[in-house]
């Protein structure tokens, strides 16, 4: 320990002598040295007083009192339920003792980035206390000094400011009240509807469930979109990466599957990280016109937010997310995107001087985004068998996934939906690339009756887009070359689909069987949404007895799909 030479005594009235020898004998004892102790006028301390030595402060003040008194309380309700009865014998039976508080002096601030020296017993992730009660959180801790990201404005916090340890992690507050609320990564809301009362407060970072508290993934959960549903699925607990060039749909995908889940008893949280406050608010808006708000909840990180808040943003997300999967609830979680994530980690690790890998990211990035997609799960019955779906965003550049950020999470993820400027501009949306997109789920979360009615269809289309690019350097193409690029054609006509439009799994299933008879590739591309619709509803309407076993049981027999294909042909020819 260094060397103390003197302690300063805080107090509204000048000690005596008695009690100057009193503090002196009391710091012999522990600090087993003389220590000189000099006064210094405190009119705000009533009724004890603050004895700071070196980095220890001893409060016994009415301050530092009532602190004990709460501590008191709170542990005695964490052991024991009936605590009403119990308060009036804690207080009789308690008595206060001298506080002891580790704090710091900032040596350095700049640029979201502080410098703390004196908190030697100061962990990883610890919630730091500044001046005027800025928060920041330890998340680089040296030899001699702890380097700590702010949540909050530095302009209140300068060099030679006291630093006080919380001794908590960070965390945020989650519960049931936050669903349909709009906040920020700390779990302060900051959509103008007053403050939200939480349920509980768990830390930001937590372990991901051990294998054997999960099980298979084998539950489907349904986007609405067609593309998706039949040849790339997406199950509950799966992570299923979207990646794309900028303007390419991403949002889109996004922001059907969240309307999809209404009445599914699925809740939604949707993570923006970068983006324009005016973005997050159009999301918010489509959200609430569709009654989508009542099960999400949206934590947001604009592009005008510190980088800190930004890094922060998709574990908050997935504690609030965490709160309701181990409830026994589904939950889907949107990270919007992580390239802005991995962006802001790369600006606070470059202000921590650490040192610089590829493309100037750290050299621990891969374990940025793995430690946050692995708390993604279906967990075992045992656990509650809850889930928690991943959609991670992922933002490329020219289509190029073959860049760092884009090969570590799709490393990470359970597949990914990869989507086409080419396809976009072309008009057809979800501009899915079919070759690139996959689902290493697979048909385990699929229906029977979605599996039965998608059947080749990813094989037809990539047939098709192979003969495509062969049809146009030959001149002279046999019928069956036609037919199938015809059948093709009609194929990627059914794909399309509108936005904020998603279909139920009936509507899904009917499409497909009758896209499978060739039945829309004569249709007109202005109209085709409206004629395929036409023929879907006709189609249901006559057979709802089939309509209900795939709603009720998803399946789908032959005998179902003759009949569907015989009531088409008797109505259309």
């Amino acid at each position: 320990m260094d060397e103390i030479k003197t302690a300063v005594l805080y107090s509204s009235d000048k000690p005596s002598e008695k009690d100057l020898e009193r503090l002196s004998q009391f710091l012999l004892d522990r600090y087993k040295e003389p220590i000189s102790i000099g006064w210094k006028n405190s009119p705000e301390i009533e009724g004890g007083f603050r004895l700071i030595v070196g980095g220890d402060v001893y409060d016994w003040n009415k301050q530092g009192r009532l602190r004990q008194l709460q501590d008191a309380l709170l542990a005695l309700q964490h052991e024991r339920t009936d605590i009403i009865p119990l308060i009036k014998d804690t207080l009789t039976h308690w008595t206060p003792e001298v506080m002891i508080d580790e704090i710091g002096t900032v040596t350095s601030v700049g640029d979201g980035i502080a410098t703390v020296s004196g908190l030697n017993d100061t962990s990883y992730g610890e919630i730091l206390l500044f001046s005027g009660g800025i928060r920041g959180m330890a998340l680089d801790l040296r030899m001699n000094e702890t380097a700590c990201i702010l949540f909050d404005s530095e302009e209140e916090v300068a060099e030679g400011s006291i630093v006080k340890r919380t001794g908590r992690v960070a965390g945020v507050p989650v519960g049931e009240s936050f669903l349909g609320r709009v906040v920020d990564p700390l779990g302060v809301p900051i959509d103008g509807r007053g403050d939200i009362i939480a349920d509980a407060y768990r830390p930001v970072e937590n372990d991901a469930p051990a294998v054997i508290d999960r099980q298979p993934v084998n539950v489907p959960l349904e986007t609405g979109i067609l593309a998706i549903d039949s040849m790339f699925p997406i199950g509950r607990g799966q992570r299923e990466l979207i990646i794309g060039d900028r303007q390419t749909g991403k949002s889109t995908i996004i922001t059907d599957t969240i309307l999809n889940q209404k009445g599914k008893d699925v809740i939604c949280i949707y993570v923006a990280i970068g983006q324009k406050s005016s973005t997050v608010a159009r999301l918010v808006d489509t959200l609430t016109k569709n009654g989508a708000m009542e099960y999400t909840i949206v934590v947001c990180a604009s592009a005008a937010d510190p980088a800190p808040l930004q890094y922060i943003a998709p574990y908050s997300g997935c504690s609030m997310g965490e709160y309701f999967m181990e409830k026994g609830k589904d939950v889907l979680i949107v990270y919007d995107d992580l390239s802005k994530h991995a962006v802001a980690y790369r600006s606070i690790s470059l202000l921590l001087e650490r040192a610089p890998g590829r493309e100037a990211y750290p050299g621990d990035v891969f374990y940025l985004h793995s430690r946050l997609l692995e708390r993604s799960a279906h967990l075992s019955e045992a656990r509650g068998g809850g889930s928690l779906t991943a959609l991670p965003v992922i933002e490329t550049q020219e289509e190029d996934v073959s860049a760092y950020i884009p090969t570590n999470v799709i490393s990470i993820t359970d597949g990914q939906i990869f989507l086409a400027g080419g396809l976009f501009r072309l008009g057809q949306r979800p501009a899915i690339n079919v070759g690139l997109s996959v689902s290493r789920v697979g048909g385990d979360a699929q229906t029977k009756a979605m599996k039965k009615a998608a059947g080749t269809l990813r094989l037809d289309l990539a047939q098709y887009r192979e003969m495509e690019t062969f049809s146009q350097f030959a001149g002279d193409m046999d019928e069956a070359t036609k037919k199938q690029i015809r059948y093709g054609e009609g194929l990627m006509k059914v794909l399309k689909q509108k936005q904020n439009s998603p279909m139920t799994l009936t509507e899904q299933v009917f499409t497909l069987v009758i896209a499978t008879m060739d039945k829309f590739e004569k249709i007109d591309p202005a109209d085709a949404d409206i004629r395929v619709k036409e023929i879907v509803s006709d189609a249901i309407s006559k057979c709802q007895d089939i309509a209900a076993r795939i709603e009720n049981e998803g399946t789908l027999s032959d005998d179902d799909r003759q009949r569907i294909y015989e009531t088409v042909m008797s109505a259309y020819g």
